[in-house]
């Protein structure tokens, strides 16, 4: 990185951590919610580690590294908040991800070195739609988890941005559905588009996609490639047509 881009990085990582620290501290009593999620799974329980997870992967990166990519994931789960990774996307759907890009080596970026992942929430849930559940499980502090779930959304949106000037990458948001009007993270998508308004070269280069997870991604992309389409092209396509539905 250049040395502004690379100050620009550490700083926008910085307000990462706050962001953090501040919804960790303004949700008291969040992990015994989660913690009851967790317990009622009808898979194997776990133990909740991280209430509300940073990318510590962020922290490995140097000056000397290039970011061809940025990619935004839902946000974390049973794995991510766990404390010997507490890094974003280290289950299945990133498993998936790095083997698409391995797959796709004509698109030029090695997933574990050229990529910076962030989320549309740092807070836990088991699923991405048990966030819902953790917003009504305890009527007394539906109301706070919810505001908070909101406000989370629109400091990551805002971080997303501060990530895409400083590195002048494209960036990818996958988990389309969730994006729209009623979604989950309808908050998320509402500030990105208040903050990409007068940011027209920028809003260009941000593609949005399907998820990762249980292969979404993949199956969309086959499905809508064109006949003797490159995949560099049909990314592009989709990505922009995905866009323009979710923030006109």
């Amino acid at each position: 990185m250049e040395t502004a881009a690379w100050e620009n990085f550490l700083k926008a990582k910085e307000r990462f951590r706050r962001i953090v620290t501040d919804t960790d501290q303004s949700l008291p009593g969040l992990k015994k919610i989660q913690q009851k999620l967790a317990d009622n799974r009808s898979e194997t329980s776990y133990i909740v580690e991280t209430p509300v997870v940073y990318n510590s992967a962020l922290d490995g990166i140097t000056a000397n590294d290039t970011i061809k990519l940025i990619l935004v994931a839902d946000n974390p789960g049973r794995r991510e908040q766990a404390k010997e990774n507490r890094r974003y996307l280290t289950g299945p759907s990133g498993k998936i991800a790095n083997n698409f890009f391995t797959g796709n080596p004509s698109l030029g970026i090695d997933f574990l070195k050229n990529v910076i992942i962030l989320n549309k929430t740092p807070i836990h849930s088991p699923r991405t739609i048990e966030l819902k559940t953790l917003c009504s499980i305890d009527e007394k502090k539906s109301s706070l988890i919810t505001g908070e779930l909101e406000k989370s959304q629109k400091n990551m949106a805002d971080l997303l941005l501060q990530f895409h000037e400083a590195l002048c990458c494209p960036v990818w948001i996958t988990g389309y559905s969730e994006m729209k009007k009623g979604g989950i993270f309808e908050a998320y998508t509402e500030r990105l588009k208040t903050i990409y308004k007068l940011k027209e070269k920028l809003l260009n280069s941000v593609f949005i996609y399907r998820h990762f997870s249980m292969n979404q991604f993949i199956i969309d992309l086959k499905k809508q490639a064109h006949i003797g389409e490159n995949t560099q092209a049909s990314l592009k396509r989709i990505g922009k047509i995905y866009r323009q539905r979710i923030l006109g």
